[in-house]
């Protein structure tokens, strides 16, 4: 990463409750490194925005310090804390052009006109609207007005800068388009970046690391790749892109690997990551890409099913099939331009390997 220069942030024990009983965030401990861009990922209500707002100043923590450079921040107001912060609905001063809207964190910091004039001009490079500074947000789309705001938060050379949903009110394409460039903008600056967002995918685009939140805890803090491949509980197996459940019991675990017996009887091979043992229940996690339709070779695990409806998307066909009890277990077919000779109410041979197929922790 260029220039790494960001603020290294650290969550000691740090508990948040808005009515004194119920806890939103569960004694979280967390440590994001200088340059980093880490993303705090989950649904609604499950605490990622409020650790997002405690780390900005806007909301105090009930319990538990937290650290900006190993220094104490929990009594330092908002504005002293040197924070960049991009909202969703942009927060943009719609009476100033886009010029003034940068300007004004640089005012309040009390720099000369030069420097204002010099750090504005470079901020609206960045974000690709170098001619733009004197246009008023009415007059910009969507897209422009996001990066104005990103333009505005990086523009003060801050440390560390909080992203809460920022790309939430775009369409899929432009919102794709802002992923990358955000992503290429912390490549370049190096500087620390807290995202809060509940797309799984924009979190994997983007990040580093990925904290999946559920419940005001973290399920599970790992680099997006780990994140999809190695699950370690069915909560994020099911959060984390698309994922086939079949429930069963352990009947058997050996040298790395166990046996469930699935409805029917059907016995499968899965990788142990999260059971309690021989004789208890657990949830197969299995993507549907890694389920070969008809393979040409004996597989660990080879069963039938029968085919439920298939769905054309351009590069593959989703074929939603009836699998040892699930009628919602779906294969993804890579599509070669050859006929599809699939047909609906057929019964198909598939099969898996037992690596791909994880063993968790027991859901209805």
């Amino acid at each position: 990463m260029a220039d790494t220069h960001g603020a290294a942030v650290r969550y000691d024990s740090v508990q948040k409750s808005y009515d004194g009983e119920m806890l939103v965030v569960k004694n979280l401990n967390l440590d994001i490194a200088p340059g980093e861009f880490l993303t705090m990922l989950g649904p609604s209500g499950s605490g990622k925005t409020t650790c997002l707002m405690m780390l900005a100043g806007f909301e105090p923590a009930t319990h538990g310090e937290i650290y900006l450079d190993n220094r104490p921040i929990n009594n330092v107001p908002p504005h002293k804390r040197g924070i960049g912060m991009v909202f969703q609905n942009y927060a943009l001063f719609p009476h100033m052009t886009v010029a003034e809207n940068l300007a004004f964190p640089l005012q309040v910091r009390g720099m000369s006109k030069a420097d204002q004039e010099t750090r504005i001009k470079r901020a609206l490079e960045m974000v690709e609207l170098g001619s733009f500074g004197s246009r008023r947000p009415a007059q910009l789309s969507g897209g422009q007005q996001q990066r104005v705001a990103v333009a505005r938060a990086l523009v003060f050379d801050p440390e560390l800068v909080l992203m809460d949903e920022p790309l939430g009110a775009l369409d899929k394409q432009l919102r794709e388009q802002m992923q990358y460039e955000i992503k290429h903008i912390h490549e370049n600056l190096g500087v620390t970046v807290v995202y809060v967002t509940h797309d799984q995918t924009e979190a994997l685009t983007m990040s580093d690391r990925v904290a999946v939140f559920n419940d005001g805890i973290i399920q599970q803090l790992s680099t997006p790749d780990v994140l999809y491949e190695a699950p370690q509980n069915s909560f994020v197996a099911q959060f984390i892109g698309e994922n086939n459940k079949l429930n069963g019991l352990v009947t058997a675990v050996d040298d790395g690997a166990c046996a469930v017996e699935v409805s029917g009887g059907v016995k499968l091979k899965a990788d142990p990551v999260n059971i309690a043992g021989v004789g208890t229940n657990t949830t197969l996690s299995l993507r549907p890409e890694r389920v070969e339709l008809q393979p040409a070779d004996e597989m660990d695990n080879m069963v039938d099913g029968r085919v439920e409806e298939l769905i054309y998307l351009g590069d593959h066909i989703r074929v939603r099939m009836n699998v040892a009890g699930n009628d919602e277990f779906i294969v993804k077919v890579r599509n070669r331009g050859e006929r599809n000779k699939l047909a609906e109410g057929e019964t198909v041979r598939i099969g898996w390997a037992a690596s791909d197929c994880k063993a968790l922790d027991a859901v209805a």
